[in-house]
């Protein structure tokens, strides 16, 4: 425990004791745990989706992979649009752009599941003061690249209408 952010936490937020400070931490540290496992989650159910295969972080393979006809797209996931900061965005894209050299036909997509509109661009923009661009990468939003996946616009919105009974279901057995 940092006392120094314990202190300037307790004194900014108004908690009374240590004891409030330290269940208010925990909580926090639940919800960034819980928001950790649902990207996992959305990165499984994409690779359950029929010719999509999802990889384990740390393997040096993209997050999933997968065909749209003779598509090959190779994609990183992340769960919310405010996930990355400007260093980590650019290590990404970098990412990207080097699995679009090393595989000439693909498109590489960085999939924001959570984002704030409905979007399909080519990524490019100035990151950390230097430019970037490549003809076959983009930045999608959770509900395009479902549509683009299965071939329906509000393929995202009924998974969402399905998971409650999913999470029961599997609660249940």
């Amino acid at each position: 425990i940092d006392p120094f952010a314990a202190a300037l936490e307790s004194a900014l937020n108004g908690y009374k004791s240590e004891k409030e400070w330290k269940e208010t931490e925990h909580q926090r540290t639940r919800q960034k745990n819980l928001m950790n496992h649902i990207g996992d989650l959305q990165q499984s159910i994409i690779g359950k989706l029929p010719g999509w295969t999802s990889h384990q972080s740390g393997t040096g393979m993209p997050d999933v992979v997968g065909r749209r006809g003779r598509q090959l797209i190779l994609c990183e996931v992340k769960n919310k649009h405010n996930t990355m900061n400007s260093k980590s965005a650019e290590a990404l894209f970098q990412t990207l752009a080097r699995y679009a050299d090393d595989n000439k036909k693909a498109k590489c997509y960085c999939v924001q599941i959570l984002a704030k509109k409905s979007f399909c661009n080519l990524w490019s923009g100035i990151i950390n003061h230097k430019e970037y661009s490549h003809s076959r990468v983009y930045k999608i939003s959770g509900d395009q690249f479902y549509a683009l996946l299965s071939g329906h616009n509000d393929a995202l919105f009924q998974l969402y209408k399905a998971l409650p009974t999913a999470i029961k279901d599997y609660l249940q057995s």
